[in-house]
């Protein structure tokens, strides 16, 4: 039967990835930006919002959830500045998946992600799930995506990470044909080239573990000691193995909140301390791999 997805990939020998200086880990900073772009009847959606936040289990009304809302909004107004603080202060570079819509809405953080030299990646146009939205209108968000960020930014989106995707992302991604990497997978520690839509596309896989959303999950964790006790010991395996790349994924609204923060930088600090670590943007570790490892068409 035909194969439609690749369940071998590098096997267990996964290709040496030299990363800059020797270092044994390439560690990435992700910031998913989202507030204001998520589910509302004020953005036209049939329901609020009813995932990713503080409210685990909250159901989706027809309605404006002023309590959702102001979740979210805390994100923008207070949790986003927390995290630019901690990781500014550091010196340590960070990529943004930022969602078009909600990079709209908030100028002022757009402004301190490119003063910060912060990569900013595509994280859609709004933040929903696209499981069943229509393919023509998911290719059309995709083109609206790249069309606001490119005006609030300056620049298009060299990378791709929707989250929530659908049967056609991928594929609509390779379609539209200006990203230099897609994210949108979380099978394997180190990047790979996909050449199942046509032509190859990098994927630079993401991660929902080493990530705060389970900090709001019913199997999450429940305080910030726990989430820097796995984030440690995430880095600690793949500092021992060598090779890999550990994606660590934050929101404003998840550990953009005091306790949580607190348990980020501590964890940063771990990784600087280390010495083993390559901290770099998503692009960057993109390029490196594209240089290293250039696409090879397989033979027939």
């Amino acid at each position: 039967m035909t194969q439609a997805r690749d369940l071998v990939g590098y096997g267990p020998t996964p290709p040496e990835a030299a990363w800059p200086g020797g270092a044994r880990v390439a560690v990435q900073f992700v910031i998913n930006y989202e507030e204001g772009a998520e589910n509302s009847v004020l953005n036209g959606d049939k329901g609020s919002e009813a995932f990713l936040s503080d409210m685990v289990g909250a159901g989706s009304h027809p309605a404006r959830a002023m309590a959702m809302e102001s979740l979210y909004e805390y994100g923008s107004r207070a949790g986003f500045w927390r995290l630019h603080r901690l990781f500014t202060e550091r010196g340590v570079p960070v990529t943004v998946f930022g969602v078009a819509a909600a990079m709209a809405m908030n100028p002022a953080a757009v402004a301190a992600m490119l003063a910060a030299d912060w990569e900013i990646a595509s994280h859609g146009y709004r933040w929903i799930d696209y499981q069943y939205v229509p393919e023509d209108v998911e290719r059309e968000h995709i083109a609206r995506a790249i069309e606001v960020h490119t005006q609030v930014t300056g620049s298009r989106p060299m990378g791709w990470y929707q989250g929530r995707i659908s049967p056609n992302t991928a594929r609509l991604v390779v379609e539209e044909g200006g990203f230099l990497y897609d994210a949108d997978s979380y099978a394997d520690d180190v990047p790979y080239w996909d050449a199942r839509h046509g032509k190859p596309q990098l994927i630079v896989p993401y991660s929902l573990d080493a990530n705060d959303m389970k900090m709001v999950a019913l199997n999450g964790f429940t305080e910030g000691e726990q989430f820097f006790r796995y984030l440690r010991d995430t880095f600690e395996q793949l500092r021992a193995e060598g090779g890999r790349m550990m994606s660590v994924g934050l929101h404003g609204r998840i550990a953009g909140r005091p306790a949580r923060a607190r348990a980020v930088a501590r964890f940063v600090d771990h990784v600087i301390a280390s010495g083993d670590a390559w901290i770099a943007r998503r692009i960057d570790i993109a390029r490196h791999w594209m240089d290293l490892h250039p696409y090879v068409e397989e033979a027939a």
